[in-house]
């Protein structure tokens, strides 16, 4: 059995994401009904116009903002009065991108992390650069993206990098109208600013991918993260002075970001207790999913449940995939998702991360920055209105 480690009881488990009130599937459809796209509501209040651009720049939680602002002046200044969202459960680009793009809490589309359980499959796939040919991301996750919709009354685009035009997971979450590549930050305004002077009504999304990438690899404080944050506030600074008239840019963000330090990352499959009965591992190294073999009842989850709490419970919620889905963690959750959702699931409330040492290749343990849990610093992300059309 695992001996208890830590030294603190367990902090309170916080509330759930405020799907349908103030998350990231709020913000498409609220800018699609800020441009008068029928069908959506403007639950975010958002003015309207003639054209809207909202730009994701992963791995940016509200905290890190503040936290490093003087790096990003652009955007601190913005940062006054700002809208605080939720980002879905788990705090992972995945799972966050899909309920932006569909609208949907990760209940309904079905994206529930970063690895994810196939349950017809019985096997694990990744759900950003993983997915096996014979799983039709169309199928996978069947909701009509916000992007397809708004293109029949509106102009849609997206500027990302080239890998992202033909990925199952933009097939997935947001697909819809063109997409226009480009690989670096000046072209990204580029190609952005030139799109909306094109067209009289336009409905674009851009991502930003290069903190999340620095973060990973050198951690959320360090100085080459500080860098990107300059590079993004200069981009955005930028784009917001080429913006037409009538354009609303805003800037959110997927999730926030913590550093674990190396004797914190621990490969549980170390520990027999903690895998035992585990017939795949699935989730994120800030929120692992652990899933039993097909027909385990509900004394085996909590067995599960139980030996992990008492190896790591005074620094991780646990919870049974019954607790998460009744916290209201992933939203409603359709019968076709809850299977894809570990029996167990543990996310860390200190700066730590569970990796499988099986699955997981070993550049992973090198990783500095990480999330997927529930803290503030992971779930809080920021909503910048960077620009608005003149009343």
């Amino acid at each position: 059995m695992s001996k208890t480690t830590g030294a603190t009881p367990p902090e309170p488990l916080p509330r759930a994401p405020r799907y349908g009130a103030a998350s990231l599937g709020e913000v498409l459809p609220s800018a699609a009904a800020a441009l008068g796209v029928p069908g959506y509501a403007n639950t975010l209040g958002l003015p309207a116009a003639r054209r809207v651009c909202v730009v994701m720049a992963d791995g940016l939680g509200k905290s890190l903002l503040a936290a490093r602002g003087g790096h990003a002046p652009f955007l601190r200044q913005k940062l006054a009065g700002a809208r605080t969202l939720d980002a879905a459960f788990p705090t992972t680009t995945a799972a966050s991108l899909a309920t932006l793009g569909t609208g949907l809490p990760p209940g309904r589309h079905g994206i529930v992390g970063y690895d994810v359980a196939d349950p017809e499959g019985r096997r694990t796939v990744n759900m950003l650069g993983g997915w096996p040919a014979d799983l039709d991301p169309r199928r996978w996750q069947p909701h009509p993206t916000v992007l397809q919709d708004a293109a029949g009354h509106v102009h849609v685009a997206t500027v990302s990098l080239p890998q992202f035009a033909d990925s199952s997971l933009t097939a997935a979450a947001l697909s819809g109208g063109e997409f226009a590549p480009a690989r670096t930050a000046q072209a990204r305004v580029r190609a952005a600013s030139e799109i909306l002077a094109r067209h009289p009504r336009v409905l674009m999304y851009c991502y930003w991918n290069e903190l999340d990438k620095a973060g990973h690899r050198f951690g959320c404080g360090s100085r080459e993260w500080g860098e990107q944050l300059e590079e993004l506030d200069a981009a955005m600074r930028t784009l917001a002075g080429r913006l037409p008239a009538g354009t609303l840019l805003l800037l959110t963000a997927d999730h926030g970001m913590v550093d674990v330090p190396p004797s914190q990352r621990i490969d549980y499959s170390l520990d027999p207790g903690l895998v035992e009965d585990v017939e795949l591992t699935a989730g994120d190294p800030r929120a692992v999913q652990l899933h039993l073999a097909p027909g385990a009842d509900d004394a085996a989850r909590e067995r599960l449940a139980a030996r992990w709490r008492a190896a790591h419970g005074k620094r991780a919620w646990v919870l049974t995939r019954r607790e998460a889905i009744d916290h209201g963690l992933f939203g409603d959750v359709d019968a076709a998702v809850e299977p894809r959702i570990g029996d167990v699931l543990v996310m860390p409330t200190q700066p730590m991360a569970f990796f499988d040492g099986r699955r997981a290749p070993a550049a992973a343990f090198d990783m500095v920055g990480q999330h997927g849990s529930l803290t503030r610093a992971e779930r809080e992300v920021p909503l910048l209105t960077l620009a608005a059309p003149r009343a």
